[in-house]
């Protein structure tokens, strides 16, 4: 796995997986299911860098 996401993408995508988590923990919906799923995948992509997605269109917004 090779770094595709620069450090200003890197950040959207925790605060973005914070506030996710944050709407996650509300109630107990099928959504909020979701929401917890979608943060967790969007906080690994931060913390390591890569996203699968990227790579797969070909995609790299780290210079």
């Amino acid at each position: 796995m090779t770094v595709n996401e620069s450090a200003t993408d890197r950040a959207i995508r925790f605060v973005l997986a914070l506030v996710l988590f944050y709407f996650a923990f509300q109630s107990a919906s099928p959504w909020n299911w979701i929401l917890g799923l979608v943060a967790v995948v969007l906080l690994f992509t931060a913390i390591t860098g890569f996203c699968a997605l990227y790579k797969l269109l070909g995609i790299s917004t780290k210079r």
